[in-house]
């Protein structure tokens, strides 16, 4: 099991578009993988799961990955929100 805080650096944090390039990006992995905020976690890979947290820029979470991929599923992840959705 792979975890790693963060702080959502983007000033609107992971409203509808972010929120969908970052399940997307959750998908392409193999390992179960989870947001917390606070005390609730949700699945990364459900877009409704990561909209109801109502991250906003500057909150800190933390991403949680368990399986064959999770290294490479946390650093993914860690690097999209710092890249500030960026997506290539």
């Amino acid at each position: 099991m792979r975890v790693k805080d963060i702080v959502v650096e983007n000033q609107i944090g992971l409203h509808a578009r972010p929120a969908a390039y970052f399940v997307q990006k959750a998908n392409e992995f193999k390992s179960s993988i989870w947001i917390e905020k606070g005390e609730t976690r949700i699945n990364a890979k459900s877009l409704l799961g990561v909209l109801s947290l109502s991250i906003l820029g500057g909150n800190k979470i933390k991403l949680i990955a368990d399986g064959d991929d999770e290294k490479d599923a946390v650093e993914g992840l860690a690097n999209l929100v710092s890249s500030g959705f960026m997506i290539a």
